[in-house]
């Protein structure tokens, strides 16, 4: 049986070739659109690439047989597996049948990812849309499986159950491997073991500073910096007198993209200058350094028989709209289910100790700055709402013991299921705060609103990573915003299971619960 299996694995080699000459020539063509995470580096020492460094489309190419191999793999192994489970024995008439299924759905999985690109501009992929692209990929290359076999009239041969079993093992294997390709691409090209992107930035002192910083959390290595060429006048044109000598010292460092930043607007000696560093083999690149915020979002989109420069865009499609949706009203529906003997607890509990309400309502941000009327379980001697609102503090006096007791483990917050079910609120999304606390910050925080362009959630990224609790300082309350911000901008479903587990199993989020 293996050595069978193994015949037909050389059989394929044909196809590794081809995606081997693919991926070389995609790499010709432009290895910033191949390109991955690194450091930065300083330029004397980068003038040339390492000998040991891997150039990265061979480090994808090793991926993409790794991947090849791992699907066809799982997919013969899921067929032993059903095999040996329901009953207890081997049909060896039907090994040849599923090692060349195997085959076949290892070929259509790696066609696919390599006809939708889904390895290139690894760098700028995240996580999440590098998993889903690979998810996606499984899913059509089973149905083109399915219709084959339908044509060639072979699929009463072929078990329901074994391709219910193949599609499990296959999608687990890609999502399994995909994120440990990602984690080690990170790594990888961290060390210097990968060759990554190579950027020369020309431009005032200062600018290249903080630009160079933030193309550190990027993951792009800085080869070269340069200011940017003083103009003279010669026979009444403008000319860059050093536009030459900058054109020899960053043709060496053999630059993936060159990017020159301009103080406000682009001038007639910006475009010059571009003109000049065109003759170097790499793409030229012009970015006003006031605008770097509202660009890093910004793309060209047709708007009608125009085309505009979208700043920023809705962070949730509508089809995201609709799955986040479903799932807060399938979550919450179990839950408040499975929770009801809790609350009947807690409640009993709240009134046994102090007089007053079991619920604590207040007025809080939700969706588009509209006010809503968040629950709480009480966990006060008070419920403050309105102009008199004062945040907790650590041993803060009215807090009883039962609420301390709620507060630590965010028990409290349950109650805002019924929120949720109401479409007020999400599972996941930026903690709503109340209307005076907002008030206090609105208008220190230019980006303040912008957290309320999707639901608030019962938890969200900012709480996770422990920035909950008092504000009483303007630095805390930019810190939680930036991680709001930076969830709104990188959503995806995936996004919101990871802060989930982390709400139930991460520390940090308990910090500061009193």
């Amino acid at each position: 049986m293996a050595i069978l299996y193994s015949k037909n694995c050389v059989a394929c080699g044909s196809a590794f070739l081809v995606a081997f000459e693919m991926l070389q020539r995609l790499d010709a063509q432009g290895r910033n659109n191949l390109s991955a995470i690194s450091v930065i580096a300083p330029a004397r020492a980068l003038s040339r690439p390492a000998k040991s460094v891997i150039p990265l489309f061979k480090a994808i190419f090793i991926y993409s047989v790794i991947e090849f191999l791992a699907v066809a793999t799982s997919a013969f192994a899921a067929h032993i597996l059903y095999r040996f489970v329901f009953f207890q024995t081997l049909d060896w008439r039907l090994v040849k049948v599923y090692s060349l299924s195997a085959i076949a759905l290892a070929t259509l999985v790696l066609l696919f990812s390599l006809g939708f690109r889904n390895f290139n501009a690894v760098r700028r992929q995240a996580r999440d849309v590098f998993l889903w692209k690979g998810l996606g990929v499984v899913a059509l290359s089973f149905s083109v499986f399915l219709t084959i076999i339908v044509f060639m009239q072979t699929a009463d041969a072929y078990s329901r159950a074994t391709l219910i079993f193949q599609v499990v093992c296959v999608s687990a294997t890609v999502a399994i491997s995909r994120m440990a390709f990602f984690s080690w691409l990170r790594s990888a090209i961290a060390s210097d073991r990968i060759e990554a992107r190579r950027i020369v930035l020309v431009g005032d002192d200062a600018h290249r500073g903080a630009f160079s910083n933030r193309l550190k959390e990027s993951g792009i290595r800085t080869v070269g910096s340069f200011s940017a060429p003083r103009r003279r006048r010669v026979n009444g044109k403008a000319v860059n007198a050093r536009a030459q000598g900058l054109v020899s010292a960053i043709r060496p460092l053999l630059p993936d993209d060159i990017i020159i930043l301009v103080e406000r607007t682009i001038t007639s000696a910006t475009v010059n200058l571009a003109s000049a560093l065109a003759e170097i083999p790499a793409g030229v690149h012009v970015l006003p350094f006031d605008a770097l915020h509202p660009l890093a979002s910004a793309q060209v989109t047709p708007f009608g028989r125009l085309q505009t420069i979208q700043l920023y865009r809705p962070p949730l499609s509508t089809f995201d709209l609709f799955v986040k949706r479903v799932f807060d009203l399938v979550f919450a529906t179990v839950g408040l289910i499975v929770l009801s003997p809790l609350f009947l607890v807690i409640s009993i509990a709240i009134k046994l100790e102090t007089p007053g309400p079991v619920f604590f309502r207040q007025k809080r941000h939700g969706f588009n700055n509209e006010e809503i009327r968040v629950l709480k379980f009480r966990s006060m001697v008070c419920a403050q709402d309105g102009g008199k609102f004062k945040q907790t503090v650590e041993n803060d006096p009215r807090v009883t013991r039962i609420g301390r007791i709620m507060r630590r483990t965010n028990i409290d917050e349950l109650p805002q299921l019924i929120n949720v079910l109401n479409g007020e609120m999400s599972i996941v999304g930026p903690r709503p705060h109340a209307t005076d606390h907002n008030d206090m910050f609105a208008n220190v925080i230019t980006p303040f609103s912008r957290r309320h362009n999707v639901k608030p959630g019962i938890t969200g990224w900012a709480q996770v990573n422990g920035y909950r609790g008092s504000t009483d300082t303007l630095r805390k309350m930019q810190q939680r915003i930036e991680y709001d911000l930076q969830y709104i901008d990188n959503w995806s479903f995936l996004f919101d299971m990871k802060i989930i587990v982390m709400t139930i199993f991460a520390k940090r989020a308990y910090l500061n619960a009193y």
